[in-house]
């Protein structure tokens, strides 16, 4: 529109386009400079964190012969410690997170608190399958040899880590540092002083693990949704049902740390420890009846109101899944280190290689920064880009994640805490796949329409890419750390 006498425009004029523009470029630019330094300065953090480290074990242990080695030992450990934070982690928070249980903010900061509670606490004291679990001890009499196969699966450990977290994959911190373990102890002192039953079980637990993990978590959804959620009376249901639940979640979970995190503590066998987790699980149950029904007052008769049952157990929860990963899997960070450390001091290659407390609590900080550092890109990929999940659903992961290692110890099957809680994951992503399927199918018949594959496709509510690359990952672990672990100790005898 323009004044008909000069033919300017009427309408106002922007004389700060040209400004808007510009600002606009710098507000782009600083955009990019903040999403590059973001990462710079965590790596730098880091840096930080594995140098103090170092300098931590220099003062502590004093001047001596192999000094230089124990530090390098608390670098690298240090090191594996951050790449342990950045991957294992998620598989406890992951849930809680994609299911809006819990902030990112939050479940960083519970997990960084309870793992660390976990490893100083509970921590093992011990570290018998890294120094003779997996090479006999016999077989590797030389301690110089002994420390530097320690250094190379450390190592290589570390770096595979740190490899599979930067492209979005969960792998086990446990295969990792027994597939290094294996494949320096092999260079060292040949097939013959490895332990091939116990990676015989090993490899077995890659299938056992994720089956048995994902079958647990899809019979409870599926328990949920036949009881509670496709019932008339939904709520009537729940105050039925979900006691209950909660009552065999807090028995799963006595059970569970009292095998797996309290060892340092207490010596409990197998079938004290279900006693306990029976006495509890029961007590929860009645506890839990009246305060279900009390949260249960003013809620619609909805799927939707049910899920905020879930909520509070859910953290729970997972909080408990962080104190007992710190108690087990700090010795993967440290396991090494203390048989370096051990070997150095001592020059003896013992099957019971104690961990000092300096070095556990390497371990317990290094698991924490890794975690606030790296730890929310596979706490996503975990959580949310695998399937979507609610506080139903991840309760079922939760709860099968505890259930599941009581099965497998009670049958003498070794599993990884990683494949269980990702297999879980798949379970429930499965099971509601194959249930929309199944009711789709019989939609359809009764309408005289059979389910074409296009529309089998458009159902499928579950990633099939993480699938496959998980699972590849979980595979090619063990043979890819001690391939690298095998060339990194050749590399150190040749230059050492």
């Amino acid at each position: 529109m323009t004044d008909q006498g000069n033919g300017q425009p009427s309408g106002p004029i922007n004389r700060w386009k040209t400004l808007d523009k510009d600002l606009g470029r710098v507000a782009q630019l600083e955009q990019a400079s903040a999403a590059i330094s973001r990462p710079m300065v965590a790596i730098g953090i880091s840096i930080v964190f594995v140098l103090v480290c170092g300098l931590a074990a220099l003062g502590l242990t004093g001047q001596g012969s192999g000094t230089a080695i124990i530090v390098a030992a608390a670098v690298f450990g240090a090191y594996m410690a951050l790449n342990i934070g950045a991957n294992d982690v998620a598989n406890n928070m992951g849930p809680a997170v994609g299911a809006n249980a819990l902030s990112m903010g939050g479940a960083l900061i519970i997990a960084a608190v309870f793992e660390t509670a976990g490893a100083l606490i509970a921590g093992g004291d011990v570290v018998s399958t890294i120094s003779g679990g997996i090479v006999a001890p016999s077989a590797v009499a030389d301690p110089d040899t002994f420390i530097w196969a320690m250094m190379a699966a450390l190592i290589a450990s570390a770096l595979w880590l740190n490899l599979a977290t930067w492209f979005g994959a969960p792998v086990s911190t446990t295969h990792s540092i027994v597939g290094g373990v294996m494949g320096a102890g092999i260079v060292a002192a040949g097939f013959g002083a490895v332990q091939w039953a116990t990676m015989g079980q090993i490899a077995a637990s890659w299938i056992i693990s994720p089956i048995l993990g994902g079958a647990i978590a899809a019979l409870f959804l599926a328990f949920i949704k036949a009881f509670i959620n496709d019932v008339p009376d939904k709520l009537a249901a729940a105050r039925r049902w979900v006691p209950l639940l909660i009552g065999i979640m807090a028995g799963s979970f006595t059970a569970y740390l009292a095998m797996k995190g309290l060892k340092k503590v207490v010596d409990i066998r197998l079938d004290q420890a279900l006693l306990m987790g029976l006495a509890v699980g029961i007590a929860v149950t009645f506890v839990m009846r009246p305060l279900v029904r009390r949260q249960s007052e003013g809620m619609e008769n909805r799927k939707r109101s049910l899920k905020q049952l879930f909520g509070m157990p859910l953290i729970i929860s997972a909080a408990l899944l962080s104190f007992a990963h710190g108690a087990n899997d700090v010795a993967n960070a440290v396991g090494p280190l203390a048989a370096i450390v051990h070997a150095v001091q001592d020059a003896g290659t013992s099957e019971r290689v104690t961990i000092p407390l300096w070095v556990m609590m390497i371990g317990a900080a290094g698991i924490s920064f890794g975690l606030m550092l790296f730890g929310p890109k596979l706490i996503r990929m975990v959580g949310q880009e695998i399937t979507k999940l609610n506080q139903l659903r991840a309760f079922c992961v939760a709860l099968s994640a505890s259930i599941t290692v009581i099965v497998a110890s009670a049958l003498g099957l070794p599993v990884s805490s990683t494949h269980i809680a990702v297999g879980a994951v798949f379970g429930v992503g499965f099971y509601r796949e194959w249930e929309a399927e199944r009711r789709a199918r019989i939609l359809n018949l009764q309408k005289g329409k059979p389910l074409t594959a296009e529309e089998r496709k458009r159902r499928k509510l579950v990633r099939r890419s993480h699938v496959l690359g998980i699972g590849a990952a979980w595979v090619i672990t063990v043979p890819a750390t001690a391939v690298l672990s095998a060339l990194l100790f050749l590399g150190m005898n040749r230059l050492f």
